[in-house]
């Protein structure tokens, strides 16, 4: 319980820590800071006994968090590759406990990942490809999270926040000006939801790691 409680007080302190940085510079630092949220995360993860999709996600998504800190395209397909296979991981870590898709999801995920051809992929340039198998990934984990029984509703939630930081980004790097209030604001959201939703995702699937099991 002590681990547990200095593992989460360090992934608060440096996902807190992080906000106000958002929009920063790149730095070794900030990168650092940046990464140290869902590296702890997993590490919670690991030492719980918890999947190994789940392990493995959180990994590649603190990988992401890593080259999206750093500046350029490179690094920018680098982190949607490594946030693309942490969503591969999540498809096959909800798999498992699905028992029936949930049809509404399937409809409402479907309008979204159409929608994007017209509001984000014209914006992509040369990263239209992969943006749009990333939209795929995205929609169907997503689809299966709203599609688990209600034991795992905190994994559905979390789900839907990691969804709608991607969104907040989507539109943050496509659709605003780099250095605007609003792209500052965007930063502050999607860093919210994203720290939360995968939060969720780890409490749903090992809530050993806060004591509820």
């Amino acid at each position: 319980m002590i681990l547990n409680t200095i593992l989460w007080g360090l992934a608060g302190a440096s996902a807190l820590a992080y906000l106000p940085l958002t929009g920063g510079v790149p730095a070794l630092w900030r990168s650092a800071i940046k990464t140290m949220p869902l590296s702890l995360f997993a590490v919670l993860a690991l030492i719980h006994g918890g999947s190994s999709w789940l392990i493995f996600g959180l990994i590649l998504s603190a990988l992401g968090d890593l080259a999206l800190s750093r500046e350029g395209e490179r690094y920018f397909l680098i982190g949607l590759i490594s946030f693309a296979l942490a969503h591969l991981c999540y498809v096959f870590l909800f798999w498992a406990e699905v028992d029936v898709l949930f049809w509404p999801g399937v409809v409402l995920l479907t309008g979204l990942a159409l929608s994007t051809e017209v509001w984000l992929a014209p914006y992509t340039g040369a990263l239209r490809a992969p943006v749009r198998v990333y939209v795929l990934l995205i929609s169907g984990m997503t689809v299966l999270a709203l599609s688990l029984p209600e034991t795992w509703r905190l994994a559905s939630l979390g789900a839907v926040l990691f969804l709608l930081s991607d969104l907040t980004l989507a539109i943050q790097l496509f659709r605003m000006r780099p250095g605007t209030r609003a792209a500052r604001s965007a930063g502050y959201l999607l860093w919210t939801l994203y720290i939360c939703g995968q939060g969720a995702i780890l409490l749903a699937f090992v809530p050993r790691v806060w004591g509820l099991s």
